[in-house]
Protein backbone atom coordinates (compact mmCIF):
# COMPACT_ATOMS: atom_id res chain seq x y z
CA UNK A 1 0.00 0.00 0.00
CA UNK A 2 1.37 3.39 -0.95
CA UNK A 3 2.01 5.70 1.95
CA UNK A 4 1.27 9.38 1.25
CA UNK A 5 4.31 11.61 1.39
CA UNK A 6 3.09 13.63 4.33
CA UNK A 7 2.54 10.49 6.42
CA UNK A 8 6.06 9.11 6.17
CA UNK A 9 7.86 9.56 9.50
CA UNK A 10 10.86 11.86 9.22
CA UNK A 11 14.07 10.15 10.29
CA UNK A 12 16.57 12.78 9.14
CA UNK A 13 16.37 16.57 9.31
CA UNK A 14 19.02 18.44 7.31
CA UNK A 15 19.71 22.11 7.98
CA UNK A 16 21.81 24.07 5.48
CA UNK A 17 23.29 27.06 7.28
CA UNK A 18 23.30 29.91 4.73
CA UNK A 19 24.34 33.55 5.01
CA UNK A 20 24.62 35.41 1.69
CA UNK A 21 25.50 32.32 -0.35
CA UNK A 22 23.66 33.02 -3.62
CA UNK A 23 26.58 31.74 -5.73
CA UNK A 24 27.34 28.55 -3.82
CA UNK A 25 23.87 27.53 -2.59
CA UNK A 26 22.70 26.22 -5.98
CA UNK A 27 25.46 23.68 -6.68
CA UNK A 28 25.56 22.76 -3.00
CA UNK A 29 21.86 21.83 -2.90
CA UNK A 30 22.08 19.95 -6.20
CA UNK A 31 24.99 17.89 -4.87
CA UNK A 32 22.98 17.19 -1.72
CA UNK A 33 19.88 16.08 -3.62
CA UNK A 34 22.00 13.51 -5.47
CA UNK A 35 22.71 11.63 -2.23
CA UNK A 36 21.75 7.93 -1.97
CA UNK A 37 20.29 8.40 1.52
CA UNK A 38 16.96 9.55 0.08
CA UNK A 39 16.33 6.31 -1.84
CA UNK A 40 17.40 4.28 1.18
CA UNK A 41 14.96 6.09 3.46
CA UNK A 42 12.10 5.84 0.97
CA UNK A 43 12.65 2.06 0.68
CA UNK A 44 12.22 1.92 4.46
CA UNK A 45 9.09 4.09 4.33
CA UNK A 46 10.95 6.87 6.11
CA UNK A 47 11.40 10.48 5.10
CA UNK A 48 13.93 13.30 5.16
CA UNK A 49 13.41 17.03 5.34
CA UNK A 50 15.88 19.51 3.87
CA UNK A 51 15.71 23.07 5.16
CA UNK A 52 17.84 25.94 3.91
CA UNK A 53 18.21 28.01 7.08
CA UNK A 54 18.87 31.42 5.56
CA UNK A 55 19.83 33.89 8.28
CA UNK A 56 20.10 37.61 7.67
CA UNK A 57 20.64 37.19 3.92
CA UNK A 58 20.72 40.39 1.89
CA UNK A 59 21.37 38.74 -1.49
CA UNK A 60 19.44 36.20 -3.60
CA UNK A 61 20.18 33.16 -1.43
CA UNK A 62 16.53 32.60 -0.52
CA UNK A 63 15.28 32.98 -4.10
CA UNK A 64 17.92 30.63 -5.52
CA UNK A 65 17.22 27.96 -2.89
CA UNK A 66 13.45 28.19 -3.39
CA UNK A 67 13.82 27.86 -7.16
CA UNK A 68 15.90 24.71 -6.85
CA UNK A 69 13.59 23.18 -4.24
CA UNK A 70 10.52 23.86 -6.40
CA UNK A 71 12.21 22.31 -9.42
CA UNK A 72 13.34 19.15 -7.59
CA UNK A 73 10.03 18.76 -5.77
CA UNK A 74 8.49 17.91 -9.15
CA UNK A 75 11.24 15.70 -10.56
CA UNK A 76 13.25 14.14 -7.71
CA UNK A 77 12.95 10.33 -7.92
CA UNK A 78 12.51 9.99 -4.14
CA UNK A 79 10.13 12.94 -3.73
CA UNK A 80 7.61 10.76 -1.85
CA UNK A 81 9.94 10.71 1.15
CA UNK A 82 11.57 14.10 0.71
CA UNK A 83 10.37 17.54 1.74
CA UNK A 84 12.29 20.75 0.99
CA UNK A 85 11.78 24.32 2.12
CA UNK A 86 13.52 27.56 3.07
CA UNK A 87 13.38 29.00 6.58
CA UNK A 88 14.11 32.69 6.15
CA UNK A 89 15.33 34.06 9.49
CA UNK A 90 15.77 37.82 9.45
CA UNK A 91 18.39 37.92 12.21
CA UNK A 92 21.88 37.10 11.00
CA UNK A 93 23.99 34.76 13.11
CA UNK A 94 24.87 31.09 12.98
CA UNK A 95 24.18 30.47 16.67
CA UNK A 96 20.63 31.80 16.50
CA UNK A 97 20.01 29.92 13.23
CA UNK A 98 21.29 26.69 14.81
CA UNK A 99 19.08 27.12 17.87
CA UNK A 100 16.01 27.93 15.78
CA UNK A 101 16.51 24.90 13.53
CA UNK A 102 17.05 22.46 16.39
CA UNK A 103 14.37 23.70 18.77
CA UNK A 104 11.70 25.15 16.47
CA UNK A 105 12.04 24.24 12.80
CA UNK A 106 13.15 20.59 12.56
CA UNK A 107 10.54 17.85 12.71
CA UNK A 108 9.72 16.80 16.31
CA UNK A 109 9.91 13.09 15.45
CA UNK A 110 13.25 13.10 13.64
CA UNK A 111 15.98 10.77 14.90
CA UNK A 112 18.96 12.60 13.47
CA UNK A 113 19.67 16.27 12.89
CA UNK A 114 22.32 17.08 10.29
CA UNK A 115 24.02 20.41 9.69
CA UNK A 116 26.04 21.48 6.69
CA UNK A 117 27.54 24.65 5.33
CA UNK A 118 26.13 26.23 2.18
CA UNK A 119 29.48 26.47 0.39
CA UNK A 120 30.52 22.80 0.27
CA UNK A 121 30.01 20.16 -2.41
CA UNK A 122 29.10 16.55 -1.61
CA UNK A 123 31.41 14.74 -4.00
CA UNK A 124 30.45 11.19 -2.97
CA UNK A 125 26.87 10.03 -3.50
CA UNK A 126 26.90 7.91 -0.33
CA UNK A 127 28.39 10.45 2.10
CA UNK A 128 25.23 10.95 4.16
CA UNK A 129 24.31 7.27 3.92
CA UNK A 130 27.67 6.33 5.46
CA UNK A 131 27.39 8.93 8.23
CA UNK A 132 23.85 7.89 9.17
CA UNK A 133 24.80 4.20 8.96
CA UNK A 134 27.56 4.78 11.52
CA UNK A 135 25.03 6.26 13.95
CA UNK A 136 22.50 3.47 13.26
CA UNK A 137 25.12 0.81 13.74
CA UNK A 138 26.68 2.13 16.95
CA UNK A 139 24.34 3.46 19.65
CA UNK A 140 27.41 4.57 21.63
CA UNK A 141 27.96 7.38 19.13
CA UNK A 142 26.38 10.74 19.81
CA UNK A 143 27.60 12.45 16.67
CA UNK A 144 29.32 11.70 13.38
CA UNK A 145 30.77 13.69 10.51
CA UNK A 146 32.45 13.04 7.22
CA UNK A 147 36.05 13.73 6.21
CA UNK A 148 36.44 17.10 4.46
CA UNK A 149 38.70 17.33 1.42
CA UNK A 150 40.16 20.55 0.10
CA UNK A 151 39.23 21.26 -3.51
CA UNK A 152 42.94 21.54 -4.36
CA UNK A 153 43.67 17.96 -3.26
CA UNK A 154 43.60 16.61 -6.81
CA UNK A 155 45.67 19.41 -8.25
CA UNK A 156 48.30 17.87 -10.51
CA UNK A 157 50.88 20.54 -9.83
CA UNK A 158 50.11 22.17 -6.47
CA UNK A 159 51.88 25.40 -5.63
CA UNK A 160 54.06 25.67 -2.54
CA UNK A 161 51.20 27.42 -0.75
CA UNK A 162 48.78 24.65 -1.73
CA UNK A 163 51.20 21.94 -0.56
CA UNK A 164 51.48 23.72 2.78
CA UNK A 165 47.69 23.88 3.07
CA UNK A 166 47.29 20.18 2.27
CA UNK A 167 49.97 19.24 4.81
CA UNK A 168 48.10 21.16 7.51
CA UNK A 169 44.96 19.19 6.62
CA UNK A 170 46.88 15.92 6.98
CA UNK A 171 47.91 16.88 10.49
CA UNK A 172 44.41 18.04 11.45
CA UNK A 173 43.09 14.62 10.41
CA UNK A 174 45.07 13.02 13.27
CA UNK A 175 42.69 14.49 15.89
CA UNK A 176 40.90 11.72 17.77
CA UNK A 177 37.13 11.95 17.95
CA UNK A 178 36.74 14.83 15.54
CA UNK A 179 33.56 16.57 14.45
CA UNK A 180 34.04 18.90 11.51
CA UNK A 181 31.77 21.92 11.60
CA UNK A 182 31.10 21.92 7.84
CA UNK A 183 29.02 18.72 7.95
CA UNK A 184 27.98 16.69 10.96
CA UNK A 185 25.01 14.73 12.28
CA UNK A 186 23.81 14.48 15.88
CA UNK A 187 21.22 12.28 17.49
CA UNK A 188 18.14 14.47 17.88
CA UNK A 189 17.90 13.89 21.62
CA UNK A 190 21.46 15.11 22.07
CA UNK A 191 21.03 18.12 19.79
CA UNK A 192 17.91 19.19 21.68
CA UNK A 193 19.76 19.14 24.97
CA UNK A 194 22.22 21.66 23.52
CA UNK A 195 21.93 25.41 23.14
CA UNK A 196 24.34 27.96 21.68
CA UNK A 197 24.61 31.20 23.65
CA UNK A 198 24.74 34.19 21.36
CA UNK A 199 28.34 35.06 22.30
CA UNK A 200 29.75 31.57 21.77
CA UNK A 201 32.58 31.74 19.24
CA UNK A 202 32.79 30.18 15.81
CA UNK A 203 34.07 26.72 16.81
CA UNK A 204 30.68 25.30 17.76
CA UNK A 205 31.84 21.80 16.74
CA UNK A 206 34.42 21.87 19.56
CA UNK A 207 31.73 22.82 22.06
CA UNK A 208 29.43 20.04 20.83
CA UNK A 209 32.23 17.49 20.93
CA UNK A 210 33.06 18.45 24.52
CA UNK A 211 29.41 18.15 25.57
CA UNK A 212 28.81 14.83 23.80
CA UNK A 213 32.02 13.15 24.95
CA UNK A 214 31.35 14.05 28.62
CA UNK A 215 27.59 13.34 28.69
CA UNK A 216 26.97 17.09 29.02
CA UNK A 217 29.94 17.55 31.34
CA UNK A 218 28.67 14.96 33.81
CA UNK A 219 31.30 12.24 33.09
CA UNK A 220 34.99 11.90 32.13
CA UNK A 221 35.64 12.59 28.46
CA UNK A 222 35.26 9.67 26.03
CA UNK A 223 36.39 10.74 22.51
CA UNK A 224 34.95 7.55 21.00
CA UNK A 225 31.47 9.08 21.22
CA UNK A 226 32.09 11.08 18.05
CA UNK A 227 33.63 9.86 14.81
CA UNK A 228 34.71 11.00 11.36
CA UNK A 229 33.40 8.31 9.01
CA UNK A 230 35.94 6.95 6.54
CA UNK A 231 34.87 7.11 2.90
CA UNK A 232 32.32 9.85 3.53
CA UNK A 233 33.63 13.12 2.09
CA UNK A 234 32.80 16.58 0.84
CA UNK A 235 34.81 19.25 -0.94
CA UNK A 236 35.50 22.72 0.35
CA UNK A 237 37.52 25.69 -0.82
CA UNK A 238 40.57 26.33 1.40
CA UNK A 239 41.99 29.62 2.59
CA UNK A 240 45.24 30.27 0.71
CA UNK A 241 46.17 33.93 0.97
CA UNK A 242 48.15 34.89 4.07
CA UNK A 243 45.51 37.42 5.08
CA UNK A 244 42.69 34.90 4.86
CA UNK A 245 44.67 32.18 6.63
CA UNK A 246 45.52 34.57 9.46
CA UNK A 247 41.94 35.84 9.73
CA UNK A 248 40.64 32.27 9.82
CA UNK A 249 43.14 31.33 12.52
CA UNK A 250 42.16 34.42 14.51
CA UNK A 251 38.53 33.32 14.24
CA UNK A 252 39.48 29.81 15.35
CA UNK A 253 41.48 31.10 18.33
CA UNK A 254 38.60 33.36 19.38
CA UNK A 255 36.25 30.41 19.08
CA UNK A 256 38.44 28.02 21.06
CA UNK A 257 38.95 30.62 23.77
CA UNK A 258 35.21 31.19 24.14
CA UNK A 259 34.58 27.44 24.19
CA UNK A 260 37.20 27.09 26.93
CA UNK A 261 35.51 29.83 28.98
CA UNK A 262 32.00 28.40 28.67
CA UNK A 263 33.12 24.82 29.35
CA UNK A 264 35.01 25.85 32.50
CA UNK A 265 31.95 27.75 33.69
CA UNK A 266 29.59 24.85 32.97
CA UNK A 267 31.79 22.57 35.08
CA UNK A 268 31.02 24.76 38.11
CA UNK A 269 27.25 24.30 37.76
CA UNK A 270 25.32 21.72 39.81
CA UNK A 271 25.14 18.28 38.22
CA UNK A 272 21.38 18.53 37.67
CA UNK A 273 21.79 21.76 35.70
CA UNK A 274 24.53 20.24 33.57
CA UNK A 275 22.36 17.23 32.77
CA UNK A 276 19.71 19.60 31.35
CA UNK A 277 22.29 21.77 29.64
CA UNK A 278 20.15 23.26 26.89
CA UNK A 279 17.45 24.43 29.28
CA UNK A 280 20.06 25.72 31.72
CA UNK A 281 21.84 27.86 29.13
CA UNK A 282 18.59 29.20 27.69
CA UNK A 283 17.49 30.28 31.16
CA UNK A 284 20.86 31.90 31.87
CA UNK A 285 20.69 33.86 28.63
CA UNK A 286 17.09 34.91 29.26
CA UNK A 287 18.04 36.25 32.70
CA UNK A 288 21.23 37.96 31.55
CA UNK A 289 21.99 38.14 27.79
CA UNK A 290 25.56 39.36 28.45
CA UNK A 291 26.61 36.72 30.97
CA UNK A 292 29.03 34.93 28.62
CA UNK A 293 30.45 38.14 27.19
CA UNK A 294 31.45 39.29 30.68
CA UNK A 295 33.14 35.96 31.40
CA UNK A 296 35.07 36.18 28.12
CA UNK A 297 36.23 39.75 28.74
CA UNK A 298 37.32 38.87 32.29
CA UNK A 299 39.23 35.82 31.05
CA UNK A 300 41.02 37.77 28.29
CA UNK A 301 41.85 40.62 30.66
CA UNK A 302 43.20 38.39 33.43
CA UNK A 303 45.24 36.17 31.11
CA UNK A 304 48.61 37.91 30.99
CA UNK A 305 50.31 35.86 28.28
CA UNK A 306 48.45 35.55 24.98
CA UNK A 307 49.71 31.97 24.55
CA UNK A 308 47.70 31.01 27.64
CA UNK A 309 44.38 32.10 26.18
CA UNK A 310 43.35 28.44 26.35
CA UNK A 311 45.34 25.29 27.19
CA UNK A 312 47.60 23.67 24.62
CA UNK A 313 48.25 26.62 22.31
CA UNK A 314 52.01 26.10 22.18
CA UNK A 315 51.88 22.35 21.66
CA UNK A 316 48.92 21.25 19.56
CA UNK A 317 50.66 21.72 16.18
CA UNK A 318 53.63 19.65 17.33
CA UNK A 319 51.45 16.92 18.82
CA UNK A 320 49.74 16.56 15.47
CA UNK A 321 53.10 16.40 13.70
CA UNK A 322 54.25 13.70 16.14
CA UNK A 323 51.36 11.50 15.01
CA UNK A 324 52.58 11.52 11.41
CA UNK A 325 54.49 8.42 10.38
CA UNK A 326 57.88 7.95 8.81
CA UNK A 327 59.15 10.64 6.45
CA UNK A 328 55.91 12.57 6.75
CA UNK A 329 57.22 14.00 10.01
CA UNK A 330 60.01 15.54 7.96
CA UNK A 331 57.96 16.60 4.93
CA UNK A 332 55.24 18.13 7.13
CA UNK A 333 57.62 19.96 9.46
CA UNK A 334 57.54 23.23 7.45
CA UNK A 335 53.74 23.25 7.60
CA UNK A 336 53.81 22.62 11.35
CA UNK A 337 56.29 25.46 11.85
CA UNK A 338 54.30 27.85 9.66
CA UNK A 339 51.09 26.88 11.44
CA UNK A 340 52.74 27.40 14.82
CA UNK A 341 53.89 30.91 13.91
CA UNK A 342 50.49 31.82 12.47
CA UNK A 343 48.81 30.48 15.59
CA UNK A 344 50.97 32.70 17.81
CA UNK A 345 50.11 35.81 15.81
CA UNK A 346 46.42 34.84 15.70
CA UNK A 347 46.34 34.26 19.46
CA UNK A 348 47.90 37.66 20.11
CA UNK A 349 45.25 39.26 17.89
CA UNK A 350 42.47 37.20 19.44
CA UNK A 351 43.40 38.23 22.97
CA UNK A 352 43.29 41.92 22.05
CA UNK A 353 39.97 41.39 20.27
CA UNK A 354 38.34 39.51 23.15
CA UNK A 355 39.33 42.14 25.68
CA UNK A 356 37.04 44.50 23.76
CA UNK A 357 34.10 42.21 24.52
CA UNK A 358 33.18 41.30 20.92
CA UNK A 359 33.60 37.52 20.44
CA UNK A 360 31.83 37.43 17.04
CA UNK A 361 34.45 37.66 14.27
CA UNK A 362 33.45 36.76 10.70
CA UNK A 363 36.00 38.29 8.32
CA UNK A 364 35.43 38.71 4.60
CA UNK A 365 37.46 36.34 2.46
CA UNK A 366 38.36 36.01 -1.19
CA UNK A 367 37.54 32.30 -1.42
CA UNK A 368 35.70 31.31 -4.58
CA UNK A 369 32.59 29.15 -4.41
CA UNK A 370 32.96 25.60 -5.73
CA UNK A 371 30.76 25.43 -8.83
CA UNK A 372 31.10 22.11 -10.73
CA UNK A 373 31.26 22.22 -14.53
CA UNK A 374 28.18 19.99 -14.73
CA UNK A 375 26.18 22.63 -12.84
CA UNK A 376 27.38 25.41 -15.14
CA UNK A 377 26.59 23.41 -18.29
CA UNK A 378 22.95 23.11 -17.22
CA UNK A 379 22.58 26.86 -16.91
Amino acid sequence: MAIPKNELPIKLSIGIMAWNEEVSIGPMIESLLGQSIFALLEDRNEACEVVCVANGCTDRTVLVAEEIFNRFERKHPERRGLSMRVANIRQAGRNNAWNRFVHEISAPETRYICFMDADIILNQADTLELVIAALDRNPHLGGASDCPIKSIADSGHPTARERMSLAMSDMTATIEGRLNGMLYCLRAGIARNLYQPRDLGATDDGYFKAAICTDFFCSPSDPSKVVSVGGATHLYEPYLSLRDVLNNQKRQMIGQATVFVIVEHIKTLPLAERAQLGATLRLMEARDPDWLKRLIVAHASHTRAFWRLFPGILGFRWRRLAKMRGMRRVTHFPAAMAGFLITLVACWQAKRFLRQGVPAFWPKTVRQAIVPEAYLSER
